[in-house]
């Protein structure tokens, strides 16, 4: 098993690595979004990776590996570790060139990318409960059976071919100040940052984690690997416990800054992009937008791009973040009422929150629940409202009719 090496990955290794990947992978657009400039005061254009093959950047590095292997390699066929989405650029890249690819996923992966991966011909293997359990399982077969391992960051080749990403965003936003770049184990960065300043030596690039997967930050902060008991995010494929050497030296050399959003955060963002930019991107490539706008920052004026990683989220998913997230914003409102057990009890009820144009999403009574007086039926609602002004509006209303009200 080989162990993890300091290297170097220069602007020449990255402009190879996209006249490689030309008649491989999608130019993805770069798109404004001046919706969003007008929450962060900020130019915003938006590198949609999630449009990408395979829906996240993660093909670009595999297949830039994958074509460098030397032909016993290939013979032996290859096997990676993955949240999802380096899977299944490594599956499609083995497909391509025609290899035996096996990977390995964390139990709780998100069923859209096992099938994904499955899709494009890997053999799937489920172990662990994180990326780092399925790193430790992928380098045991790789010893078993003969395979080549395919790191998911820490390898030249892949973060040479993560970069040309940034090479892209360079030539289709020359004007851009900032670059705002989920961060996992650092591939990704690694290879934008060095690709970016070499075209433009004083663009910022700026790394984006989750604060339940913060190893990266801490270990940008430290200089040294920080390898986290535990990782809880939404953003799967930012859920990395240690960076390894090689990426986090790429990372202190050449990234300029670090912050850390929260769970809400990225959900709002995963909204955001999904109702104003029309766009699905998962957690992980909602990271930068939630950073944009955390108020951590102060990009005000400045032309900031937020690069969208990937978009493959699982719809069940999606459904509960986009619920979550609209209570967050306040837009839905859970209350607790009572109204008299009798005919016309719940439908006059009903017509006070129609009267106050509010929305209900659903509705339950319970007449036999402890405390509910006897002649009176608790009644529990979901209702939808414009935004946090509109629920007071609506609840004082309800109030005002003589309904006592707890929000759950």
């Amino acid at each position: 098993m080989s162990q993890t090496m300091l290297f170097d990955v220069t602007p020449a290794d990255i402009r190879e690595a996209a006249a490689a990947l030309r008649e491989r992978v999608h130019v993805t657009p770069v798109l404004k979004f001046e919706a969003f400039q007008g929450l962060s005061g900020a130019q915003v254009l938006v590198k949609a990776e999630n449009l990408q093959k395979t829906g996240s950047f993660k093909i670009r590095g595999a297949y830039n590996k994958l074509r460098q292997l030397d032909e016993p390699q290939k013979a032996h066929g290859v096997v990676a570790a993955s949240a999802g989405n380096h899977a299944q650029g490594v599956a499609l890249a083995a497909r391509w060139l025609g290899l035996r690819c096996v990977v390995v996923m964390p139990e709780a992966a998100p069923l859209t990318k096992i099938v994904a991966a499955r899709g494009f011909g890997a053999e799937v293997v489920l172990h662990g409960d994180g990326f780092d359990q399925a790193y430790d399982k992928a380098r045991e077969l790789e010893e078993s059976q003969g395979l080549t391992f395919i790191p998911a960051f820490d390898d030249p080749a892949v973060v040479a071919g993560q970069g040309t990403v940034g090479l892209e965003i360079m030539e289709q936003a020359p004007e851009a100040d900032v670059l705002l770049v989920p961060v996992g184990g650092g591939g990704l960065i690694s290879g934008v940052a060095v690709a970016a300043k070499a075209v433009h030596p004083g663009i910022r690039v700026i790394g984006v984690q989750p604060e339940g997967a913060a190893a990266a930050y801490r270990s940008w902060q430290t200089g040294s690997p920080v390898h986290l008991t535990t990782v809880r995010t939404i953003a799967d494929g930012l859920a990395v416990k240690r960076p390894r050497e090689g990426t986090l030296a790429l990372m202190r050399r050449w990234v300029d800054d670090m912050v850390l959003v929260s769970e809400d955060e990225i959900a709002r963002a995963i909204l955001l992009f999904l109702e104003t930019g029309k766009l699905v991107v998962e957690g992980g490539g909602a990271a930068g937008l939630a950073a944009l706008l955390s108020g951590r920052l102060d990009l005000a004026g400045r032309t900031v791009v937020v690069l969208a990683s990937g978009g493959n989220i699982d719809v069940n998913f999606l459904a509960r973040i986009i619920d979550h997230a609209l209570v967050e914003e306040g837009r839905y409102v859970r209350v607790v009422t009572m109204v008299p057990d009798r005919p016309g009890g719940l439908h006059r009820l009903l017509g006070v929150i129609q009267a106050a144009q509010a929305n209900v999403i659903s509705v339950g009574h319970e007449r036999l629940q402890p405390g509910v007086p006897l002649g009176d039926t608790e009644v529990m609602l979901t209702l939808e409202a414009r935004d946090r002004q509109h629920v007071e509006e609506v609840l004082q209303r309800l109030r005002d009719e003589g309904y006592p009200i707890r929000v759950i």
